[in-house]
């Protein structure tokens, strides 16, 4: 299997692409936006693909040449305006989806934000309010098609060392999750056809995350 990592020089995209070249029946395509980033890929023997997320639809696209699933960990950070939120979060998440339907690449996973509910909108600050709606938005329009979609809700993210084990279910109690463990889950995710059509909450816990994926 041939994963497109979209997102792939963020924190959990590094992850994901390592865990992926490790594996014996997957590779990566690793979705970068500058040439400088791409030796870190090379190095794992990934397949480099140097994509603006903010360019246009048709070009978005050709980098879904050839890859049989997505997985969408692109976001525009912390330190941009609403501004941006609403150019990657939700425009380029769509452009995205839109580009899977068009390729035929019928397996999407989409690491959301924890809570995307309307009432998660209408109850976050003001500053964080963007964020939550291009989620929301991004969400229901992977919702919405006949893709084998899964949506990974994440908890707060830290940079600790992941453990494997966490606690997973559409809804779970508000905590926090390591990045590598993300990763561990969007890989497990990959792996587990039972998570498609379904959406999942997950934070550290105290079960191996194949076995939680399981039980979901």
């Amino acid at each position: 299997m041939k994963v497109l990592v979209v997102g792939a020089n963020g924190q959990v995209g590094k992850h994901l692409v390592k865990f992926i070249q490790e594996t014996d029946d997957m590779e990566a395509k690793a979705m970068i936006r500058k040439e400088e980033q791409a030796s870190y890929f090379k190095d794992l023997g990934a397949e480099p693909v140097i994509v603006d997320l903010e360019d246009d639809p048709e070009n978005v696209a050709k980098a879904f040449d050839g890859v049989d699933a997505v997985v969408f960990t692109a976001g525009s950070g912390p330190n941009t305006g609403p501004d941006k939120t609403m150019m990657i979060d939700l425009d380029a998440a769509v452009k995205t989806i839109e580009a899977a339907k068009s390729k035929g690449v019928k397996r999407y996973v989409m690491v959301s934000s924890f809570d995307t509910t309307r009432e998660a909108i209408q109850s976050a600050p003001e500053s964080f309010a963007p964020y939550v709606a291009a989620k929301h938005y991004a969400d229901d329009w992977l919702r919405r098609t006949d893709l084998d979609y899964t949506i990974v809700h994440p908890g707060g993210l830290t940079n600790d060392e992941g453990n494997g084990k966490v606690e997973a279910a559409e809804t779970v109690a508000r905590g926090e999750i390591a990045r590598e463990d993300v990763a561990r889950v969007l890989l497990e995710t990959l792996k587990n056809k039972s998570t498609t059509g379904k959406e999942f909450q997950v934070v550290s816990g105290s079960t191996s995350i194949e076995d939680a994926l399981k039980s979901l």
